[in-house]
């Protein structure tokens, strides 16, 4: 009778180990959890190259990523912190977070389908922001399937959750390709009208997270036209061309340039943090969207996606208040985030690309990450 007690305690440790993969970054024991009932788990995505991967199944974050440099040495490229009390400390940091209902701001927190109007949380100043007060950045999310390369993520948003309409059932899936791409591809269906716009909000320095600014950066972006702003950050609903303004990337350009200019657009985001008109090739339903290149380590970032719109963001709301992994404090423009999406506040604004999704249509989104080193 006890050997076979014993043998189901090894039992249950063998399962629990094998749904606990990490990297020898991260310990687990300090993501050791229970959000709404459920265990907070981490997974590791790996590839023939040695990129590795982190994400937790509470708000589909990617916790770390390894990506070597030049010299073949691995660094993690994203922010985010140690133990999942520094995520829960600094939840509107949107670490590494899968973003929803509706990622970015929305005017005033309301926005109508039909004659009907739905009001949502005002939770950065006047505006909604990223799905409200507990968007999908903090909800637990149910694992599908898993394996070395890919997980399979579902969540199911009921209806009226945030003040959005309709009963939300969502599929997101990360796969990790031995391109070193990281491909995210989103899917959604509703069983009433609303409104939808998944991204991540990873932060990136390719210097490695905590390792200085992104200032040095150089950054390309495939967008003739940006959609101006209002000083709480709303899109004022003009397309605006990116010619002889701080916003024209269209070559490789230090991000820290012409970050500081006496702009007005500069001035209401207290540096980047805008959303740029993608061009968009008739030909190709995925393309190139951004690239970002750090000299020092080689590590240069590709952004494909599908989606019209791209946020740019500089990270100028960091102030360093947590330490971040191995104790490194996450300062002011130390990451920055490149956001495939629809545009802010499009519900409100009748020029802008439609983002109702109805009960007949699926939502899909496809975003790329991909990695590489230029010497």
């Amino acid at each position: 009778m006890r050997t076979v007690f014993f043998s189901f305690i090894f039992a249950i440790f063998l399962f629990s180990c094998a749904e606990r993969p990490v990297p020898s970054t991260i310990n687990p024991q300090a993501f050791s959890k229970l959000i709404d009932g459920q265990q907070v788990m981490l997974y590791t995505l790996k590839n023939q190259k040695g990129m590795e991967i982190t994400v937790s199944n509470w708000g589909g974050r990617i916790i770390s990523w390894l990506v070597p440099d030049k010299k073949g040495n691995m660094e993690d490229v994203v922010l985010g912190y140690d133990s999942i009390n520094g995520y829960l400390n600094a939840k509107e940091s949107y670490f590494g977070a899968a973003i929803g209902r509706y990622g970015n701001r929305i005017a005033k927190g309301e926005f109508s389908i039909g004659d009907i109007k739905y009001k949502l949380a005002q939770n950065n100043g006047v505006n909604s922001l990223h799905g409200g007060v507990n968007g999908f950045s903090g909800k637990m999310w149910d694992v599908v399937q898993k394996s070395d390369g890919e997980l399979n993520l579902k969540l199911v948003s009921p209806d009226m959750d945030e003040g959005f309409p309709g009963e939300l059932i969502v599929s997101m899936i990360y796969r990790l390709t031995n391109k070193n791409e990281l491909i995210i591809q989103y899917e959604a269906k509703s069983d009433k009208p609303t409104i939808i716009n998944l991204t991540n909000h990873s932060y990136f320095n390719l210097h490695g997270a905590g390792n200085g600014t992104i200032l040095d950066h150089q950054l390309t972006l495939n967008a003739d036209f940006f959609t101006p702003i209002d000083s709480t950050l709303i899109p004022t609903g003009e397309i605006r061309t990116v010619n002889d303004t701080p916003f024209d990337f269209r070559k490789p350009t230090l991000i820290g340039s012409r970050i500081n200019s006496d702009d007005q657009q500069i001035r209401f985001g207290l540096g980047y943090d805008i959303n740029f008109v993608l061009n968009k090739n008739p030909d190709q339903i995925v393309s190139l969207a951004a690239s970002v290149f750090e000299p020092e380590s080689g590590r240069l970032l590709e952004v494909f996606t599908d989606q019209p719109g791209i946020q740019f963001y500089t990270g100028n709301f960091l102030n360093g208040e947590y330490p971040g992994k191995k104790g490194k404090y996450y300062g002011y423009r130390t990451g920055f985030c490149l956001e495939t999406q629809h545009f802010p506040d499009s519900p409100n604004q009748p020029k802008f690309p439609s983002v109702q999704l109805d009960p007949d249509q699926v939502y899909s989104h496809t975003c790329i990450y991909k990695f590489s080193v230029n010497n």
